[in-house]
């Protein structure tokens, strides 16, 4: 029987994007079921975090996503447009067009099984700055076809399932919580939070320890 990891995931973090091409391989390569659960920003889960921090964190945030990038050999730009619209205060506005669109496609296509390559795919589009504005022409649509999806079809699936969508997501940041953890990328495994790019060594020796083996 399979082991199964849930990885609680932002389309606006860096560490989310750092830690994709990782938890694919890992998908393909072990005997594993990585579960992909998509969350909102901090930005807009947690009304006024950016101005409750230390004023050196996002210097160094910025500063060591960038450090980390070029460690994995990652290319990493601040994604142009910004996932999250900022409004006043730092705080996510009330409008959130991206997130709109992002969202409810990362939801259905967690459910698919080309999941590990969706996000992969869709995270290396907004976060690689090698074809920005990410958002414009069909740039979204093509990244989801390296995956193996077509976009019409996860949106035509959405649309049908907005309430479902909606109840998904917030359960999905409740068990996030429940698990142990705020931030993301947090990957819980038999209740126990595991979380940022960096602990995934970590994972994979407790995953081993609980007799984790390669496919065939």
């Amino acid at each position: 029987m399979s082991l199964a990891v849930d990885v609680y995931w932002s389309f606006r973090s860096p560490y989310s994007y750092l830690a994709v091409p990782r938890l694919r391989e890992l998908s393909e390569t072990y005997d594993v079921d990585v579960r992909m659960r998509p969350v909102y920003p901090l930005a807009v889960r947690s009304e006024g975090f950016f101005t409750k921090q230390d004023p050196l964190f996002v210097p160094y945030l910025v500063r060591d996503c960038r450090r980390q990038g070029e460690f994995l050999g990652l290319p990493l730009v601040w994604p142009n447009p910004d996932p999250v619209v900022i409004g006043a205060n730092l705080n996510g506005a009330a409008e959130q067009p991206h997130l709109d669109l992002l969202m409810p496609l990362g939801v259905i296509a967690s459910h698919k099984p080309q999941a590990m390559a969706f996000y992969d795919e869709v995270s290396r589009l907004i976060w690689s700055g090698q074809d920005m504005p990410w958002n414009e022409g069909d740039k979204l649509a093509r990244a989801i076809a390296r995956a193996g999806l077509d976009m019409n079809e996860l949106q035509a699936e959405a649309a049908g399932k907005s309430a479902e969508i909606a109840a998904e997501i917030e359960a999905n940041q409740e068990a996030h919580r429940a698990a142990g953890h705020w931030g993301v990328p947090t990957m819980v495994f038999e209740n126990e939070p595991f979380f940022g790019q960096d602990r995934l060594d970590v994972l994979v020796w407790r995953l081993k320890q609980n007799g984790l083996q390669k496919r065939a």
